[in-house]
């Protein structure tokens, strides 16, 4: 531990934010970093806990304990070491995920949690900022040579694991430029672009070879990937869910990943905006209540939107954990985003029940009933809609953040793998039913977080090194790097 009772000695500090007037004015980061002294307060704040449980809350397995440890001491390049020890990309995980260590840390029983998701951002930012983190070729190169299909955060990690291993390595594109989703679905003013520009070009420096504007299947035939020893797909679940009911053919009804795809475009100096995917001057309504929902909102505000309404058709959560979502399960409360604040009306049990035109095909209109959720014992609970609850709200643009049902199939026909009854590709070990074919990420386990992402291609790398050599020195989530700085 960093302190003796440092966590009672040390209140939880988390970053500050630029203030929203100014913020919405651009699409940039708005985070203002702590202080040095209060980064190195918040590494005493772990506690010796005995069994860190924030060790099984991470997918990644991270050593959250010992970087801790290692930034309360000022010693930030083996805090550094210790972190990519088991993430390879901490830089994406410390600005996007949901922190399920925090959830499930110790000190969170009785008091808030470390803060652990920001102490792994700035771990990394003064990696880069210090210039310690640079490309580290492999001893030495197999002759064997890997296909990976997608360049999300399961991809990449893959990639780097295998050329790790001495491997050649060949990433697969679709799009313009690298980074799957991160590059195109999350708003920049979570990640800025550049941060994965630094990031590839630490992986380009290492010998990984990427192939843009190459989908597999399409404009690079499938008969070509007879040329790889192994095959890793890390496509991400692209199949969108729609609400299928009166007038969703509407114009104004929009996928919500295509509106964030275009924004990012935009920004990127790649596309113009498009009047029919823009929130200004309109009533825009988000349906759906997750993170693409407040990605949402967030763009729509920037967008100087008439008004943003935000529906969830589940009952509003508690502010704290209810009896029987216990630490150290993921807690299901209410949780109120940076985008929430810049302006939101926010609305809970409330289904969608026809979108209304105007007569000349655009949507102008919602029309909702309020719902109520019926609990049995040993049952699902039931949907019930409230009499007399409909109601009718303006709406000149409707964004659909329902998730997603899976993958595209067309590449998967192709190469006629074995798939379940949800059309999820059947994997033993990462392996599919094609033996030198594998998979990892939303492609394999469904629509996930990133951090599972790189957890799956760290994974991944491992199973593949072992189909091809017999053997792997690759590290796992229960053995990572030993540290390069004592």
């Amino acid at each position: 531990m960093g302190k003796l009772k440092g966590f009672i000695d040390y209140e939880r500090v988390e970053e500050g934010y630029i203030p929203v007037k100014k913020r919405i004015k651009d699409y940039k980061e708005f985070t203002v970093k702590p202080s040095e002294k209060k980064l190195k307060e918040q590494g005493g704040r772990c506690m010796d806990c005995g069994v860190p449980f924030c060790h099984s809350g991470c997918p990644l397995g991270n050593l959250i304990p010992d970087f801790n440890d290692a930034v309360y001491n000022n010693k930030w390049e083996k805090a550094l070491s210790i972190l990519h020890s088991t993430n390879n990309f901490p830089e994406f995980t410390g600005r996007l995920c949901p922190a399920p260590c925090e959830a499930s840390c110790v000190l969170g029983i009785i008091n808030p949690p470390v803060s652990i998701e920001m102490i792994e951002k700035y771990i990394i930012e003064r990696g880069f900022k210090e210039g310690w983190i640079k490309a580290i070729l492999p001893v030495k190169r197999t002759k064997k040579k890997i296909a990976v299909i997608g360049s999300g955060p399961a991809g990449l990690a893959a990639a780097q694991q295998l050329n790790k291993a001495g491997h050649s390595i060949d990433v697969f594109e679709r799009d313009s430029k690298i980074g799957g989703l991160l590059r195109y679905g999350i708003p920049d003013f979570k990640l800025e672009k550049n941060i994965i520009d630094r990031r590839l070009e630490i992986l380009i420096s290492e010998g990984i070879n990427f192939k843009t504007n190459t989908e597999v299947g399409k404009n690079f035939p499938v008969e070509n990937l007879k040329n790889y020893d192994a095959i890793v797909l890390c496509g991400g679940a692209t199949i969108k869910r729609s609400l299928p009911i009166k007038g969703s053919d509407l114009n104004g009804v929009k996928q919500a990943m295509n509106f964030l795809k275009l924004q990012n475009q935009v920004v990127d100096g790649i596309a113009k905006p498009d009047q029919k995917l823009n929130a200004k001057d309109k009533n825009v309504i988000v349906i759906g209540g997750g993170d693409t929902g407040s990605d949402c909102i967030g763009t729509s505000n920037r967008q100087k939107a008439k008004s943003v309404t935000n529906f969830e058709i589940m009952p509003k959560p508690l502010s704290i954990r209810s009896e029987d979502n216990p630490w150290p399960y993921w807690p299901f409360k209410l949780k109120t985003t940076s985008s929430h604040e810049e302006g939101i009306h926010r609305e809970w049990s409330v289904l969608t029940k026809e979108f209304i035109g105007d007569g000349n095909g655009n949507v102008k209109a919602l029309k909702t009933v309020e719902v109520e959720w019926i609990k049995k014992d040993g049952e699902r609970p039931q949907l019930k809609e409230v009499n007399d609850s409909e109601k009718l709200w303006p709406c000149e643009l409707a964004l659909l953040a329902l998730g997603f049902t899976g993958h595209e199939p067309s590449l998967i026909d192709q190469l006629n793998i074995d798939t379940d009854d949800k059309n999820q590709l059947l994997c033993k070990n990462y392996q599919t039913s094609i033996p030198n074919i594998f998979s990892a990420g939303d492609m394999r386990r469904g629509q996930s977080l990133i951090v599972w992402a790189i957890s799956e291609g760290r994974e991944v790398a491992v199973q593949v090194d072992k189909f091809l050599m017999g053997y792997s020195n690759l590290e796992t989530k229960e053995k990572g790097d030993l540290p390069l700085v004592n």
